[in-house]
């Protein structure tokens, strides 16, 4: 695998956000977006996200282990949106300045603890847009990724995050996804499809 970089970012300057800030405190911006993809300003997370979201840049990740296995996770039943779902490894925001490879690093420690050793975008352009049972919509441009871990021994979930975790084979999960979307994130149900068919 290969480490890409988002061309979003490439322009942004380094210094993030989030440098220095508790990592309890998670009212970064997000950069929104226009119907192209191009970054036109940004929105605190906490005010973003509504019945009418805009437009914004996120990312998800599937992490797998070094015997091929992917780790699905649950969202903790106090996430303001799909709680108690089972989802994909991790999903977050690339805060204003922040190259997106940084945004999933950054994530992935602090939800799970774990350290990424090989990345790549396997979706680039994969888009969205799905309303929750609260009434609040996710409006997203967010590429997808898969990664490797440099030692899955070392997982350990963020209650406030996820409430669950599970290493699975791919094709299974591919079989099992569409057959309860029910019980997992709108997102993750259409990735998954996407990257199971036939390339």
């Amino acid at each position: 695998m290969v480490r890409l970089h988002d061309p979003r970012t490439q322009d942004a300057p380094v210094e993030s956000e989030l440098a220095g800030r508790p990592k309890q405190v998670d009212d970064s911006h997000v950069v929104l977006l226009d119907s192209d993809g191009n970054a036109i300003g940004s929105e605190r997370k906490s005010l973003v996200h509504h019945d009418n979201t805009p437009l914004h840049l996120a990312f998800s990740l599937y992490a797998f282990d070094r015997a091929g296995r992917v780790l699905m996770t649950r969202r903790a039943l106090t996430k303001l949106t799909w709680p108690g779902v089972w989802t994909n490894s991790c999903c977050g925001h690339p805060v204003p300045g922040e190259p997106t490879e940084a945004a999933i690093t950054r994530r992935l420690k602090d939800e799970l603890n774990l350290e990424i050793a090989e990345l790549d975008c396997v979706l680039p352009t994969f888009a969205y847009r799905a309303r929750d049972a609260s009434g609040v919509w996710e409006n997203e441009i967010c590429p997808v990724f898969f990664g490797v871990v440099e030692d899955a021994s070392e997982l350990r979930a963020e209650p406030g995050e996820v409430m669950e975790t599970q290493w699975t084979d791919w094709d299974d999960l591919a079989a099992a996804a569409p057959m309860a979307p029910y019980a997992f994130s709108p997102w993750s149900i259409a990735q998954i499809v996407e990257l199971s068919r036939p390339r």
